[in-house]
C-alpha cells in the first residue's frame, strides 16, 4: 500500500506548450531526491484535459523511465467516456504503472449507478490496481460513500482520493466501511493532516510540487499518530495550500515552479499564465514556506 506524500506532478511546458521532457526528467530527479513518495502522473494538475491521447501516454511512459522504479508511479487514466479510461488504463498497464488514478467523469453529470457501472467496467477489463478519484468541484458530480464502498469490493479497486469539501469527515465512514485494506489519500492539502489523523493514508498534493520534503515529512508525523509534530511541520505551508488556488489549478503552482527555476513558464490554453495582480500574494506563501527567500 502506498502512504504518505503522493505529488500531482505538474507537465511541464515550452512557451509554446509543447511538452518539456528534459524538464520533467529534472523534476522527478528532485522529487526523488527530496523523499516524495510516489507520483501521479497526466493527473488534473498534469493538464490532462488539454493532452492529446498519444502525448498523455508518452508523458506516462516517461515518467516511468525516468523514475526507473525508486518510487511507485501512478497513471493518471480518468476520461468521461469509459471507453477511452478503458484504453487509457489499459495503456498504463502495458507501460509498467504501479497503479492509475480514474477522475469521476466529468461535465456529463452521471448517475450513482452510472459511476459504479463506469468503475467497474474499467477494473473487469484491466489488472491493475486502480484508485477512484471523487472531486465534485471539477467533475459537477459527488460519488457517495455508498457508491465508494461497492466499489471498494473489486480486487483491483484499492484506493480512493477524495476531494469532496468534507473529504476529512469522510475517512472513518469510508475506514469503517471499506476496511483497512483499502487506501484513502486526500485530494485537498489544506485538510490533508486532518485526513491521515483520522485514519487516511496519505495526500496526492499539489503543494508537494514546490515544497515536497516538508510535505513528506508532515505526511510521516501525521502517518505516525504524531499530532503536534504534525501541526508544526504543517503551519508554514498553510498559505501555499490556500494561495496554490487562487485561479485554477495549476495555474499558480506553475507559476511557483518558474519562479524557483524548476520549470519555464508554458501552459495550455484554454489555461493561462497567473494574473500579475496574484503575484506578490502567491509570492508570499512561497516566503512563509520558505520555498523562496524573503525579498
Amino acid at each position: 500500500m502506498i502512504s504518505g506524500s503522493i505529488v500531482a506532478l505538474v507537465t511541464p511546458m515550452q512557451e509554446d506548450g509543447s511538452v518539456d521532457y528534459e524538464t520533467l526528467h529534472r523534476l522527478v530527479e528532485w522529487h526523488v531526491e527530496e523523499g516524495t513518495d510516489a507520483i501521479v502522473s497526466v493527473g488534473t494538475t498534469g493538464e490532462s484535459a488539454t493532452l492529446g491521447q498519444e502525448e498523455h501516454c508518452q508523458v506516462i511512459r516517461r515518467t516511468i523511465e525516468f523514475v526507473n522504479k525508486r518510487i511507485p508511479v501512478i497513471a493518471g487514466t480518468g476520461a468521461n467516456a469509459t471507453s477511452e479510461a478503458v484504453h487509457l488504463t489499459m495503456r498504463a498497464a502495458e507501460m509498467g504503472a504501479d497503479a492509475c488514478l480514474l477522475v469521476t467523469p466529468y461535465y456529463n453529470k452521471p448517475t450513482q449507478e452510472g459511476l459504479y457501472r463506469h468503475y467497474m467496467t474499467i477494473a473487469d477489463a484491466v489488472d491493475i490496481d486502480q484508485m477512484l478519484y471523487n472531486v465534485p468541484g471539477r467533475t459537477a458530480v459527488n460519488m457517495s460513500i455508498e457508491t465508494s464502498v461497492r466499489l471498494s469490493q473489486h480486487e483491483n479497486i484499492v484506493a480512493l482520493k477524495e476531494a469532496a469539501d468534507d473529504s476529512a469527515d469522510r475517512v472513518a465512514p469510508l475506514r469503517r466501511l471499506c476496511g483497512d485494506d483499502f487506501a484513502l489519500y486526500s485530494g485537498n492539502d489544506d485538510s490533508a493532516r486532518e485526513f491521515v489523523l483520522n485514519g487516511g493514508n496519505g495526500v496526492i498534493s499539489v503543494t508537494s510540487n514546490v515544497a515536497p520534503k516538508l510535505m513528506h515529512q508532515m505526511m510521516v508525523a501525521a502517518t505516525a499518530g504524531d499530532h503536534e509534530g504534525a501541526a508544526r511541520l504543517d503551519q508554514p505551508l498553510q498559505l501555499l495550500h490556500e494561495r496554490l488556488f487562487v485561479q485554477s489549478s495549476p495555474i499558480p503552482v506553475k507559476w511557483v515552479l518558474q519562479q524557483m527555476g524548476r520549470i519555464g513558464n508554458g501552459i495550455r490554453l484554454p489555461l493561462t499564465w497567473l494574473d500579475a495582480e496574484f503575484h506578490e500574494t502567491v509570492r508570499e506563501a512561497m516566503q512563509q514556506a520558505g520555498v523562496i527567500q524573503n525579498s
